[in-house]
């Protein structure tokens, strides 16, 4: 690893903001700053009605932030709020040493996260789109940039170039990226006419959705106590209790505040759950903010048009909690994902939700329909299947998804 880089911290508060609500996020911008390899030496606050439109904060903080990061040999700030162009010009010199926004700090981490060639492109676009109309007069501080946080990926070595080229590079990307995006609806088509059930697992960011993922489906997915562990969405294939065959998705994780350049750009990948069938919720409920992230993601979910998706909240980390929990969301189910008993526990919730959903159904196959007994256990739901010896077949009780193509096999 890297040596870190000292980072000073600085977030406005508003007065008419909740307290825990501003803790919370600047809780998260430390996570955001140590995920990117950064170490936080010192945080400012300051309380301020409305931001200074020059300068963000006042000419004291400004003095003051330098004289911090002066003392304890910083070389970047990161303030907790997007900046104005103007903003970013004037503090920079003021302060004299490289500074940038939360923005700029989470596109940082998606670019040094992004494995597949989308993801990739879609980082690059993003930067692209938020460096733009910051390029006015940035000449000098993006010369002395020299890399660290807020420098890295595709966008670094393209810096200095003029708009015209930065332009035509955000044109050629989203080409690029619109091919990818049909490439892609011709992927998710195919699973859809093989009639695959979908699940994805959503949640805030650092909630526990890889860690289950990897468990459930044996894969290797980048699981770490970071933010953003996972940027790609990666889909695996998952057998439920009654033998039902799913595909499970894990996504991208959701933040507050992220950026807009960002939420646009990750549209596709967040798409994933807009494709699905089933939608697993997996909350952290240590965090004492839990409350408002669960808020978020459903926010997102409204945003992406899923919220009519069955859905069952998965309160996560129950090993951390300290006192009871009373689970806001219905259905759910409170677990450590880590526990074999648990993660099947999550598996059978799935499968008894479904139930509600679908239609129950009897049928009698004979045995020698061996290939129809089979195309009802991978797409259907068998939850009991009886040989009768004086008939020679298997009576099947389960359940179908109403509007599944093998419902007019059952009469």
């Amino acid at each position: 690893m890297s040596e870190k880089e000292l980072v000073v911290l600085v977030a406005r508060k508003d007065p008419n903001e909740d307290e825990e609500r501003f803790q919370s996020s600047l809780e998260e911008l430390q996570s955001l700053t140590e995920t990117a390899n950064g170490d936080v030496c010192t945080i400012l606050t300051q309380k301020r009605d409305r931001v200074h439109p020059a300068t963000y904060v006042g000419e004291g903080k400004l003095t003051e932030i330098k004289e911090a990061a002066d003392e304890a040999g910083a070389d970047l700030v990161i303030f907790n709020d997007e900046l104005s162009p103007g903003q970013l010009r004037n503090i920079s010199n003021k302060i004299e040493r490289r500074v940038i926004d939360r923005s700029q700090l989470i596109l940082d981490i998606f670019a040094s996260r992004a494995r597949t060639k989308e993801g990739k492109l879609q980082v690059e676009l993003a930067q692209l789109q938020y460096l733009l109309p910051r390029l006015a007069g940035q000449g000098t501080e993006l010369s002395r940039l020299g890399g660290g946080i807020g420098t890295r990926g595709p966008g670094e070595t393209k810096l200095e170039s003029d708009r015209r080229h930065i332009r035509r590079r955000i044109d050629d990307i989203k080409n690029r990226l619109d091919t990818v995006v049909k490439q892609r609806e011709q992927y998710r088509k195919r699973r859809k006419e093989n009639r695959a059930f979908q699940i994805a697992i959503v949640g805030y960011t650092n909630a526990g959705k890889s860690t289950f993922f990897n468990r459930v489906t044996e894969s290797d997915s980048f699981e770490e106590n970071l933010l953003f562990a996972t940027l790609d969405p990666l889909t695996r294939q998952v057998s439920l209790p009654s033998g039902f065959q799913a595909l499970l998705s894990d996504t991208v994780g959701f933040i507050q505040d992220l950026p807009t350049t960002l939420i646009a750009a990750f549209r596709s990948t967040l798409e994933e759950v807009t494709e699905a069938d089933f939608i697993v919720h997996m909350v952290d409920a240590s965090h004492p903010d839990h409350l408002q992230q669960e808020k978020t993601v459903l926010k997102l979910l409204d945003d992406l048009n899923a919220t009519h998706l069955p859905i069952v909240t998965v309160y996560n980390k129950k090993d951390l909690l300290e006192n009871d929990f009373i689970p806001s969301a219905h259905p759910s189910l409170t677990v450590s994902v880590h526990d074999p008993i648990d993660r099947t526990r999550i598996m059978h919730k799935i499968e008894a939700v479904l139930q509600d959903e679908w239609d129950e159904y009897d049928i009698f196959l004979a045995a020698s329909e061996g290939k129809r007994i089979q195309q009802f256990k991978q797409y259907t739901m068998v939850t009991s299947m009886t040989f009768f010896e004086e008939k020679e077949g298997y009576a099947l009780h389960g359940y179908i998804h109403p509007e599944h193509p093998m419902k007019h096999q059952i009469l």
